[in-house]
């Protein structure tokens, strides 16, 4: 089976102290119903109905700590995180606390006003979830959107940046899944981002791999190459919980409570340790949720969110070098 990206030898790789990376799900609503996304298909908004959005007391909590060890915070959500109230502070708060912030959006709220903001305080990466090329395909895979709208607001954000030479890096992204083509999507888009990012189409144990359009693993099945996840990202929904997997979406992993434990109490935890200590053991599906997981091959130890924010980075400094 052919495989790629894969890290040839992992065993001298050493846990960092505290995850290179948090990943909140910062809301639970959404203005779009896209039919490949895991929300759509199950109940796990309604489960949220308690705490569709982060508390402005939680995101600080976890800011502040993050923004301590100049760690990265990922904005997501299950939903879109641009429908937070006040986001924009939020963002403010976490940059000013050190934190290295990402954004990833559908790319329909991010008018003038927030694209101008953003910009203005540098964060550092914006990613949009665009999936199409065209006003009919779009309409299909990201069902509740404009089209124009996304266009405008892409291309205007890129242009602004170029404009006021902030450090922001955009990218945007395509899942690789059935009834999109994924190259051509790639060719409409390159030139109004830094870097273009196929992805693969992935289950979040709740959709079939039926709809990938590339099913093509990066880590081999047979030799139970450990899951990267578990050693540098960890994910924190609404509530403030932490899952060791970022796509344990349903919350069937809780390791604990930000309001309770600190993150790095969290991820330097027995339980956590010796969930590592099973992959790197190669017994990785000893464990439930890693039993079932169709998603871990689809990760990779070199190709991931770090090499992409250094490849946006490059082509950013290469374009700001090219307009001076």
């Amino acid at each position: 089976m052919k495989t790629t990206h894969a890290l040839e030898d992992y065993s001298e790789f050493k846990t960092p102290e505290f995850p290179k990376m948090v990943v909140i799900a910062i809301n639970y609503v959404c203005n779009a119903l896209c039919p490949g996304c895991a929300y759509t298909n199950s109940d796990i908004r309604d489960s949220y109905n308690d705490t569709k959005f982060m508390s402005e007391e939680t995101f600080k909590r976890i800011a502040d700590e993050v923004g301590k060890e100049n760690s990265w915070l990922r904005i997501s959500g299950g939903g879109e995180p641009m429908m937070q109230k006040n986001i924009i502070e939020l963002i403010t708060y976490a940059k000013d606390k050190g934190c290295k912030v990402g954004l990833i959006n559908n790319g329909s709220l991010l008018n003038e006003k927030a694209a101008r903001e953003l910009l203005g305080i540098n964060i550092d990466m914006i990613e949009f979830s665009v999936d199409a090329c065209d006003e009919a395909t779009y309409n299909t895979v990201r069902k509740g959107l404009s089209f124009n709208t996304l266009v405008k607001n892409v291309q205007r954000t890129f242009k602004l940046r170029n404009e006021l030479g902030s450090k922001t890096k955009i990218i945007a992204s395509a899942i690789n899944q059935t009834g999109v083509n994924v190259d051509n999507v790639e060719n409409f888009w390159k030139s109004s981002v830094d870097v273009f990012q196929k992805r693969k189409f992935l289950t979040w144990g709740i959709n079939s791999l039926e709809n990938s359009a590339d099913t093509t693993p990066y880590l081999p099945p047979e030799d139970r190459i450990p899951c990267p996840i578990i050693f540098d990202r960890l994910l924190i929904d609404s509530r403030g919980r932490a899952m060791f997997c970022i796509y344990d979406i349903a919350g069937k992993t809780d390791m604990g409570n930000v309001q309770d434990n600190s993150i790095k109490e969290i991820w330097n935890s027995k339980r956590f340790k010796d969930i590592r200590d099973l992959h790197l053991s190669g017994r990785g599906a000893e464990i439930d949720i890693c039993k079932t997981c169709e998603d871990w091959q689809f990760r990779s130890w070199n190709y991931n969110y770090f090499k992409i924010t250094k490849d946006a980075e490059e082509k950013r400094v290469q374009k700001m070098e090219n307009n001076a």
